[in-house]
């Protein structure tokens, strides 16, 4: 079995890692093809943290177009569906495994399916707020296997007319390697970065939101308005290259202070690290969701980003207002809160996804049922 994953963001990186990772452990040959903001060295050249991990990269595409907006991103997905299907024709894999909701990930389902090669999304059928949770629903139609996180996706996919033979409930891939503990330490992280651990801080993540693009800037100047206020430590994490993600970069590089950390990136374990460690993450980031629960971090969920998608009891929504930002992280940190995050259970699975995904892979026949999708509805 040969296993071609697609990445081009910090957060697909996090889904596929424990994967590969078990991979090499069970001599699966896989491959990585990279692109997209992986490859930019505006946001911390995150292909060299896959090299430091240890994995090898067998192509990287260039797709991103400068602009940072719809037209610059629409073009963007075309230079790379091109060059995806040039990949698809040298590699020729057993399964293309693509992760999430991201649209390189939609053209990668594209090429795919057009070219009858078995394709496998992990984390399908999950609802969100934007034009992604849409990109995520599209994916869904053209690919072969659905690798759902939860019972709540499985049942969407099934309701969407998919086979029932192609939906397994797997749970999702990033809490793995925390169950597993390949989290920095608050010592490692303290000596890497100069950082008072003893001090409480905010872990702050704020994306643009697609169809908001033209409120970028004002959405992230309220966000850091709002901490502004607040006497706490940040670890701020700037977004990813979606349109709007200079207009919000411009606003947080105005809140910059000496007790601010501001990031383009951090490696996969340094960010479990600060997260884990964190009085609460604040933002839009689906890390909210997905590993605070199993840390056990409080989440203030700020906007529309992740509408509709299944929570745990660590999540506060609140909406992109000053006083409901404050008012959020002080609930957040409040003993009462905190006593409910601590005995929060996780929608997304148990941390044992990467074994699940790999022997549905290894035990999926690749047959004209398969390959010639039919649907119930």
């Amino acid at each position: 079995m040969k296993l071609l994953f697609l990445t081009g963001s910090r957060s697909e990186w996090g889904y596929i890692r424990p994967i590969l990772r078990l991979c090499e452990k069970r001599n699966v040959d896989y491959h990585i093809c990279a692109t997209n903001m992986l490859l930019l060295p505006a946001y911390g050249t995150l292909i060299d943290e896959i090299r430091n991990d240890g994995f090898t990269v067998s192509d990287e595409i260039y797709m991103a177009l400068e602009g940072h907006n719809h037209y610059t991103m629409s073009k963007s997905l075309g230079v790379f569906l091109s060059s995806f299907a040039d990949t698809l024709n040298r590699e020729r894999p057993t399964w293309v495994v693509l992760s999430g909701d991201r649209a390189e990930q939609l053209m990668g389902a594209v090429a795919a399916a057009y070219t009858y090669t078995p394709v496998a999304h992990i984390q399908a059928g999950e609802r969100s707020g934007n034009i992604d949770g849409v990109s995520r629903h599209a994916i869904g139609k053209l690919v072969h296997l659905h690798l759902a996180a939860n019972e709540d996706a499985a049942t969407r996919l099934r309701n969407l007319g998919e086979e029932d033979f192609r939906i397994h409930n797997v749970g999702a891939p990033q809490l793995d390697e925390i169950v597993e503990g390949e989290i920095l330490s608050r010592r490692e992280l303290a000596a890497k970065y100069d950082f008072n651990f003893d001090r409480p801080y905010l872990m702050v993540v704020q994306h643009p939101v697609t169809e908001e693009m033209d409120s970028a800037y004002e959405q992230a100047m309220t966000l850091g308005k709002a901490l502004e206020a607040l006497d706490m430590q940040k670890v701020w994490v700037l977004p990813n290259n979606d349109a709007g993600a200079g207009a919000v970069r411009r606003a947080l590089f105005k809140f910059r202070t000496g007790e601010t950390l501001m990031f383009d990136n951090l490696s996969r374990g340094d960010y479990l690290g600060f997260l884990a460690n964190a009085a609460c993450i604040v933002g839009n980031s689906s890390s909210g969701l997905l590993e605070a629960p199993t840390l056990k971090v409080a989440t203030v969920n700020i906007g529309r980003r992740q509408l509709d998608r299944v929570r745990g009891d660590n999540v506060i929504d609140v909406p992109i207002e000053i006083p409901a930002i404050t008012d959020g992280i002080k609930r957040a940190l409040s003993d009462e809160f905190q006593q409910i995050v601590k005995n929060c259970s996780n929608p997304y699975g148990d941390g044992k996804s990467s074994s699940r995904i790999i022997d549905c892979l290894e035990n999926t026949p690749i047959d004209d049922r398969l390959l010639i999708k039919r649907l119930t509805l």
